[in-house]
C-alpha cells in the first residue's frame, strides 16, 4: 500500500525538542561583518553533532533566467567568498558562466539555523582548483576525473567501468589533474542569519553590503 503523503507530512513535528535545541539570537550582540558570525555558527552545528554541516543548497540560473537548485559542499569561507568546486563543463558550471551569480543556503535542524548567502561568482585561478582538489579524499579525486558530469549517461555499467578506472588512477597519481575542475567564490552581496523560535517569532539579521563595509537589519520572520 503506498503511503499518503499529506498524512505523513501532518504527522511530521518541526524542531522536535527532544532533538532540537533552538539557542537564544541576539543580533544587537552580533559582529559587525557576517563571516564571524557564520563561522561561530558553523562551528556550533558541528559541535552540536549536525550531520554534514558543510553541505549547502547552490542556486543558479540558466541563460533564460530558469532556476535551479542542488546540494554540494562548501570548501572555504574567508574574505575573499563562499567556495565551492565542480567541472565548468557541468550544468552549474554552465549556468555560472552564463549568469555569473549564485545562492547559497545552509539548514542546521538541530539548532533550527538557516544562512543564506547570494551575490556574484567568480573562478578562482586553475592552480588553486587543482590544489583544491588534491586536498581532498581520493574519493573526490576519483569522481573528478569519471566521465563527464552532467552528459547522458549511456548505461550504468558504463559508469562502472569509467569509475574503476578513476580510482586505480586516483590511488596510483593521487596528483593527477582534472583540467575542467573549477573553484568558485561567491562573493556575498547578502548574506541573512535565521533562528528558529518555539513561538515562532523567528529571529531574522540580514547583512547588505555597502561600500566596504556591511549595513544590519532585522527583518520580520
Amino acid at each position: 500500500m503506498e503511503p499518503d503523503l499529506h498524512e505523513l507530512l501532518r504527522s511530521l513535528r518541526v524542531w522536535d525538542p527532544e532533538t532540537t535545541d533552538l539557542p537564544a539570537f541576539d543580533p544587537a550582540a552580533a559582529p559587525a561583518a557576517p563571516l564571524p558570525l557564520f563561522t561561530r555558527w558553523f562551528a556550533e552545528a558541528a559541535a552540536a553533532g549536525q550531520a554534514e554541516p558543510h553541505t549547502m543548497s547552490l542556486a543558479t540560473a540558466d541563460a533564460d533566467g530558469l532556476p535551479d537548485v542542488r546540494i554540494v559542499t562548501l570548501h572555504g569561507a574567508d574574505d575573499g567568498g563562499w567556495s565551492f568546486a565542480t567541472h565548468a563543463h557541468s550544468r552549474k558550471g554552465g549556468h555560472l558562466a552564463a549568469r555569473p551569480y549564485a545562492a547559497l543556503a545552509f539548514y542546521w535542524p538541530v539548532l533550527g539555523r538557516q544562512v543564506r548567502v547570494r551575490g556574484p561568482v567568480r573562478t578562482a585561478p586553475a592552480e588553486k582548483a587543482q590544489a583544491d582538489l588534491h586536498a581532498r579524499s581520493t574519493g573526490a579525486l576519483a569522481a573528478a576525473l569519471t566521465g563527464t558530469q552532467s552528459a547522458p549517461l549511456g548505461s550504468p555499467e558504463e559508469l562502472a567501468r569509467a569509475s574503476e578506472a578513476a580510482w586505480e588512477r586516483a590511488r596510483r597519481e593521487p596528483d593527477a589533474p582534472a583540467p575542467s575542475w573549477t573553484l568558485y567564490r561567491l562573493r556575498a552581496d547578502e548574506v541573512e542569519f535565521f533562528q528558529g523560535e518555539a513561538r515562532r517569532r523567528h529571529v531574522r539579521l540580514r547583512y547588505r553590503r555597502s561600500g566596504a563595509g556591511w549595513v544590519r537589519e532585522s527583518l520580520w520572520p
